[in-house]
């Protein structure tokens, strides 16, 4: 018999995984969704939404500098960035890491999330929010794209899986990746999550043949993230060059050039995580 309190979430249609936990932290439902913020035996503290993982203290990094630095690095000179989703502040706390950025703004359907994240996930924003550069909104990720009257250089899509909440998936649509696509600057890049490719290929693979009808370059990867029990891919679509187009040193460069410090991502890593096995490259 197993005692205590247990995260027992989906990573499939029918996988599960359980994490075992130490106590809840917080525990509110929003306008939109369950919240729940407990500190776990193994992943320290966890962010919970609808009963999934979205990001523990222990692994974050893993997946906030996946989805960030490889479209930052591949802008030229990415001053202008949106960040859809990202509640904790991680991938604005990434992006911030740049020292190009005059503007990064994080739009955020729940202010739930964002309030709970400034008082609980200190490590995870690490104080993003208040710097200067950062614009917080709290709105409809698709209200604000289509009354945007600017252009960004970098969009990243820090949403929850294109397979989940109908709010969600509504926004991985060829129809809204081109309201996307319009608001990028001549070399705009745009970054998603993009999910488990192997538990929902059939989703992953739409995805990719929209970004690849609209964009000049669309390069994916995957990488395990421990808490959430799979191999999660990536997405990068391009104006300009692609990820491909970059050497080890090239990436090593732009980041040092920038001073941008990691824990995750560089040159080697990013290009072995491109070498996808060869059964991948037709999904």
């Amino acid at each position: 018999m197993m005692l205590g309190i247990y995260v027992i979430q989906a990573i499939g249609r029918t996988t599960y995984m359980m994490i075992k936990a130490r106590d809840i932290v917080v525990s509110r439902k929003s306008k939109y969704q369950q919240i729940d913020v407990v500190d776990t035996e193994e992943f320290g503290r966890v962010l919970v939404l609808d009963g999934l993982v979205q990001s523990t203290e222990v692994d974050e990094f893993y997946y906030h500098e996946l989805l960030t630095h490889p479209a930052m690095i591949l802008h030229p000179n990415p001053e202008k960035v949106l960040i859809l989703g990202g509640g904790e502040g991680a991938t604005l706390r990434e992006v911030l890491k740049h020292k190009t950025v005059r503007r990064a703004v994080m739009v955020d359907i729940d202010e739930d999330v964002v309030n709970i994240s400034k008082e609980y996930l200190t490590s995870w924003h690490a104080g993003a929010f208040n710097d200067p550069r950062a614009q917080v909104v709290i709105e409809d990720g698709r209200t604000f794209v289509e009354r945007a009257g600017e252009k960004f250089d970098v969009v990243i899509m820090d949403l929850t899986d294109p397979y989940g909440p109908e709010v969600a998936r509504a926004l991985y649509r060829e129809e809204f990746i081109k309201k996307l696509h319009d608001i990028l600057t001549e070399y705009g890049v745009l970054s998603t999550q993009a999910g488990t490719s192997f538990f929902y290929p059939v989703e992953y693979s739409e995805l990719k043949r929209s970004l690849e009808a609209l964009f000049n370059e669309v390069s994916s990867f995957s990488a395990w993230i421990p808490s959430f029990g799979y191999s999660c891919s990536f997405i990068v679509a391009s104006k300009g060059e692609g990820l491909n187009d970059l050497s080890e040193e090239e990436i090593d460069g732009r980041l040092k050039s920038r001073e941008v410090s990691t824990r995750f991502v560089g040159g080697k890593t990013l290009k072995a995580l491109q070498a996808i096995p060869e059964y991948r490259k037709h999904i």
